[in-house]
């Protein structure tokens, strides 16, 4: 592995084509504003790295990042690559991940909207993330210990596990499927309409209108706070552990809650039962 230090670098495409090279405390920058530094590039790490140009890792495979920084002049950084590993960096240009495979990406901070796009098979642990329409149409996500902020969240996701994470967000996981979210903090209005065999299990659920128009939905020992005209036309079987303000033409399934205050059943094709427990 070739070893670079302490250099800068602004040129268009400047170490395109690049195989097995360690990059330490170099940065991408500079007024000739070059685009693509690191494209089509493979076995590549980078220690302390400084990105405030566009479209640095493109078509890449094999890239380490650790302990770096790519700031909101670093446009789309990272399409079409693979094998990718993130830790301890911040990732803060608009569209930095899409049509990318096999990521981890650990104890970052990640401001991008945009961010995740048609990706397969990524880990996130122990981030920080504000977004827009983060993470739609991706496949094989685990998540651990992930807070994030921002709408329309995991909208067309597949195949995905979530765990002890918090997310503040507005239309998530809509159109979802083969979906298991556990012990988690879910705040958020309209959640999850359209969703397929989606799973909440030991979490807490806040906000208007959730899950409506479901196939396949489960919710195991949740909380359910403010929560009103819960599962319209949806197929479900649930156990609430708090009260519900009102729930809504249940389409079929089960519904148990130690208590509602307005149950609404004015579509006679709806079958659902709701079990108000003593």
């Amino acid at each position: 592995m070739k070893i670079i230090e302490n250099m800068t670098f602004g040129e268009e495409r400047a170490l395109y084509n690049s195989d097995g090279i360690i990059l330490k405390n170099c940065s991408f920058d500079g007024q000739e504003d070059g685009e693509s530094a690191l494209k089509e590039s493979r076995n590549i790490e980078i220690y302390g790295g400084y990105f405030n140009l566009r479209y640095p890792l493109w078509h890449d495979t094999g890239v380490k990042i650790y302990d770096s920084e790519m700031t909101e002049l670093c446009r789309a950084s990272l399409w079409y690559s693979s094998d990718i590993e993130i830790e301890n960096s911040h990732i803060h240009g608009i569209k930095a991940l899409r049509e990318c495979a096999d990521i981890s990406i650990n104890k970052c901070d990640i401001v991008s909207p945009e961010f995740g796009w048609f990706v397969h098979d990524i880990k996130m642990n122990d981030s920080t993330v504000k977004s827009e329409y983060f993470m739609m149409r991706s496949t094989g996500l685990n998540f651990t210990d992930v807070n994030f902020e921002g709408k329309y969240s995991f909208q067309y996701i597949k195949n995905s596990v979530f765990e002890n994470c918090n997310f503040n967000t507005k239309d998530a996981f809509w159109h979802a499927e083969n979906v298991t979210v556990r012990n988690s903090i879910i705040k958020g209005e309209y959640l999850a309409w359209y969703s397929e065999n989606l799973t909440f299990e030991n979490c807490i659920i806040t906000g208007t209108q959730p899950l409506c128009y479901c196939k396949g939905l489960k919710l195991i020992n949740c909380e359910m706070h403010d929560t009103d005209l819960c599962f319209e036309k949806s197929d479900v079987k649930a156990f609430i552990t708090t009260p519900v303000i009102s729930i809504k033409n249940v389409h079929s399934g089960k519904v148990s809650v130690p208590s509602v205050s307005e149950i609404i059943s004015d579509d006679e094709n709806d079958k659902g039962e709701i079990i108000i427990r003593s």
